[in-house]
């Protein structure tokens, strides 16, 4: 990389920094390529994204963001992954790891707050974001059936007692 690539890099990896909310710091040692190709595959699936970068362009590109309590995490060979989703990333990265060896999680950062290893596993339990949205809505949902239902019920109520009254009626009649 000539000096204009690395400018370029870093403004492109803070751009990132500024729009996204959460970022996992993993370490990948000695990976063959088809696992890096499946891990990005994976990855790429859940909507996050990937990104192996220099130790010190990243920190260039942290300086002075939300992010940068992850820069003592950035030794060795190091790859960022980020994404809109803050459940996405931990979790994509977390079933990876759980499947090979050879790729650690070394932590992260949610906003300002410095997450370990630990904190990225136990944020990767956590539902996603499209399942929060369904059982919120699921949530919002239930009552107004249940009110529509107590509503209904009344009406219902009256028009078989009429229909019972009609029947009585109409029994005595052909008795009589």
């Amino acid at each position: 990389m000539d000096r204009t690539e690395k400018r370029e890099f870093v403004a492109e990896l803070a751009a990132v920094f500024a729009e996204t909310s959460m970022v996992v710091v993993t370490r990948n040692k000695g990976l063959t390529v088809a696992e890096v190709t499946d891990l990005r595959r994976r990855m790429r699936a859940a909507g996050v994204n990937y990104k192996v970068a220099k130790n010190r362009l990243a920190m260039l590109a942290l300086d002075g963001t939300r992010f940068d309590g992850i820069a003592p995490l950035l030794k060795g060979p190091t790859a960022l992954a980020w994404s809109q989703d803050p459940v996405a990333a931990a979790k994509t990265a977390i079933e990876f790891a759980k499947t090979n060896d050879k790729f650690e999680v070394l932590g992260g950062a949610l906003g300002k707050q410095t997450l370990d290893a630990a904190g990225i596993k136990a944020l990767s339990e956590l539902p996603s974001l499209d399942a929060l949205r369904g059982k919120l809505l699921g949530l919002i949902q239930a009552p107004a059936t249940r009110i529509a239902g107590i509503l209904q019920a009344p009406g219902g109520q009256v028009a078989r007692v009429l229909a019972a009254y009609a029947k009585r009626d109409s029994e005595e009649a052909e008795a009589a």
